[in-house]
């Protein structure tokens, strides 16, 4: 007999600090995600793309389960998931797994760093939820983004958390399709033995890439790792911009026995301990990136790239800050774009006035963002676009996009992609859109942190990192921290978190 399973996902990475909420609106629209589906349009719709419910939508027809697909919902990371959102979506999954019937197992597409207005462990109180609505022999198996903040609670309550093992993000649908065979297995053998451990200290997004090191390194032990009884095996940097207590780095693993899931899990703790002086990277101002970048474009075949890091969209930025454009045009970059630039006052203006017009406006600067503010200045209106187009390259895989209302807009030699709904800078396919092609150009500047080398990397002369004013900074010792676990260090090497005073949780 087929297994019935029952198939949903819930994904948002939460910005303590982040200027703006996720609200219901963000889930439906989707932003760099697909937008939100239910019932058998969510199978549909996932297919063929880089997601874990693709993954898992995949195997599920290989397997010839019994899918019972719920809600898929996914929002750009942000300020806190509001209350309504929140409780909403939650709600809609558990009612439609209670409505489900006999099921002989759950596979759930979470990110692992999720916050509410009211809940600080998001993706713990659903498994939980889950877990009272199935009852404690339902295999429940959750695929992650290596970024989670895995929570006590989670592990509990799941028999099973699989995170990704790039960053670029590019084995989305590959780990869910991880996560769904070994879901298989567990529906038709015993459970197997947890082991978790957290790290004390924060990592910077920025140098956590999997393509550099010690990150690397890291993860290929992941695979050495998993063999004989180890079953399972997962390193989460975490999200460091997530202000409550069980922020942090973590290891995972699985196996047929105490022992050997407990080895697993402190080989692996013990190598990122080693490598904790060795999560450190180059960063420039603005304008000594700016002047870097066009001294390296002399000559160059390739673009020059610049990570606008601290407006990254992928986390929990606007990306409307004006650093960057700012520096390059006070540097006189030439042959230069930057993308995205999220305002769509501006873009709904550069449609009025149509392809050719002088318009004089106020561009990004809208998120209230210190040593931020909008840059007024006359642009040419270049090219226009509806936002509709497919972004092919590894980290989207193929995922439509609709980014509203769009416009090229160019002052001197410097070219802004501008639109309407936000989404993470991380293919060639946006800056195309909009009437550029980024390998005639000298400089790209990317609203990204790290996913844009997935597309960006092979086309690049050189990779520089930028600290213009913006919501995530490179370190997150520079945040504002209430609620740390007492004695995390801020960074690497750094200095632990000491709370001022208590501060009561969310309620």
């Amino acid at each position: 007999m087929s297994k019935r399973v029952a198939l949903a996902g819930f994904v948002h990475e939460t910005n303590s600090f982040a200027p703006t909420k996720a609200t219901m609106a963000a889930f439906v629209q989707g932003g760099g995600y697909m937008p939100m589906a239910r019932g058998p349009a969510l199978l549909t719709a996932s297919r063929g793309i880089n997601l874990g419910i693709g993954g898992a939508a995949d195997h599920a027809a290989a397997a010839g389960w019994d899918a019972v697909p719920i809600l898929w919902a996914g929002a750009i990371p942000s300020a806190p998931v509001t209350r309504d959102a929140y409780e909403s979506i939650t709600d809609e999954i558990i009612s439609g797994i209670r409505a489900a019937g006999r099921l002989d197992g759950v596979f759930l597409d979470l990110h692992g760093a999720m916050m509410a207005e009211h809940e600080e462990d998001g993706e713990g109180r659903l498994l939980e939820r889950v877990r009272t609505a199935v009852g404690p022999d339902v295999p429940i198996v959750a695929a992650l983004d290596l970024h989670g903040n895995i929570t006590a609670k989670m592990v509990a309550s799941a028999d099973l958390l699989v995170g990704f093992r790039t960053y670029p993000h590019v084995d989305m649908a590959e780990t869910g399709r991880r996560a769904a065979a070994a879901l298989d297995a567990l529906m038709s053998g015993p459970r197997w033995v947890k082991a978790f451990r957290r790290l004390p200290f924060l990592i910077p997004i920025a140098w956590q890439c999997t393509d550099l090191e010690p990150a690397r390194s890291i993860y290929a032990l992941l695979d050495r790792t998993e063999q004989g009884a180890v079953r399972s095996a997962s390193f989460f940097p975490g999200f460091p911009a997530a202000d409550f207590p069980e922020c942090g780095p973590t290891v995972v693993a699985y196996a047929d026995s105490r022992e050997a899931a407990e080895a697993a899990a402190e080989t692996i703790a013990a190598a990122v301990a080693r490598a904790e002086p060795a999560f450190a990277g180059q960063s420039f101002d603005p304008d000594a990136g700016v002047r870097e970048a066009m001294r390296l474009a002399q000559g160059a075949q390739r673009p020059v790239i610049i990570a606008d890091t601290q407006d990254n969209p992928g986390a929990g930025g606007d990306s409307n800050t004006t650093g960057m454009l700012r520096a390059l045009v006070r540097q006189g970059a030439a042959r230069a774009a930057l993308g995205l630039m999220v305002d769509p006052a501006a873009a709904a203006a550069a449609h009025a006035a149509g392809v050719g017009a002088e318009i004089t406006i106020a561009l990004g600067g809208s998120s209230g963002i210190a040593g931020d503010a909008p840059f007024t200045a006359r642009f040419h209106v270049e090219h226009l676009s509806n936002g509709r187009f497919v972004a092919p390259g590894p980290f989207y895989g193929g995922a439509p996009l609709d980014l509203g209302p769009s416009a090229c807009l160019r002052i001197g030699d410097v070219r802004v992609a501008v639109t309407s709904h936000k989404a993470q800078m991380a293919d060639q396919a946006m800056y195309r859109m909009v009437g550029i092609e980024p390998l005639e150009m000298a400089i790209l500047v990317n609203k990204s942190s790290v996913h844009f080398r997935a597309d960006f990397a092979p086309i690049a002369e050189q990779i520089l990192v930028c600290t213009a004013p913006g919501p995530m900074p490179l370190s997150p010792a520079a945040l504002p921290w209430t609620r740390l676990g007492a004695g995390m260090r801020l960074e690497p090497m750094g200095p632990a978190f000491t709370p001022a005073t208590e501060v009561a949780a969310p309620s």
